[in-house]
């Protein structure tokens, strides 16, 4: 098995569990995801900034934004010192979600985290490195949200809801056998 799946003998030589295993696939499933996404509204769209295609008005537009700082556009004017601050710090929350992902013994962190690396992954290294910014076109403004989002941000958010779930103890218990 471990010829067909080359990782599987990185993955034993680490000790990555089977919910760290089921993080890090969560986090290339996200990945991808984002990445195809941003690449189709960029390359094939070729959504001009500011554009909007509206999709199921007033709920949902696709809404070309190019972000240059963090959440909310926060240090979009910082310049180059910024943009390589927030990829050192993406680094370091990256490595972070590595360590723990690896040793996950539960289901709902297991998912979060992989949801946040791959978002992180996604949004803060791969955009910011080779584009400098990031891609945001998912508009939800008829729901109320004054921003707009992409793929990556909304794995973040759904990962982060994840592990504030499992600290309130919140995951479903298996069921009981009789």
């Amino acid at each position: 098995m471990s010829e067909v799946f080359p990782l599987t003998r990185l993955f034993d030589r680490f000790g990555v569990t089977a919910y760290g295993r089921l993080a890090f696939g969560v986090a290339g499933a996200t990945l991808i995801l984002d990445q195809l996404s941003k690449w189709w509204v960029v390359h094939v769209l070729h959504l001009p900034e500011r554009f909007q295609i509206e999709v199921a008005p007033p709920i949902f537009n696709l809404s070309m934004v190019w972000n240059h700082g963090v959440t909310f556009g926060m240090f979009r004017d910082s310049g180059q010192v910024g943009r390589w601050l927030l990829v050192l710090v993406a680094c370091v929350a990256v490595a972070a979600l590595i360590y723990f992902a690896r040793s996950a013994q539960r289901l709902i962190p297991a998912v979060g985290m992989g949801l946040i690396l791959g978002g992180a992954i996604g949004n803060n290294l791969i955009d910011r490195v080779f584009i400098g910014a990031v891609a945001d076109f998912l508009d939800f403004s008829g729901l109320h949200f004054p921003w707009v989002f992409n793929v990556a941000d909304m794995a973040i958010d759904i990962g982060v809801a994840c592990l504030a779930a499992d600290l309130l103890g919140l995951e479903p218990s298996a069921p009981k056998k009789a």
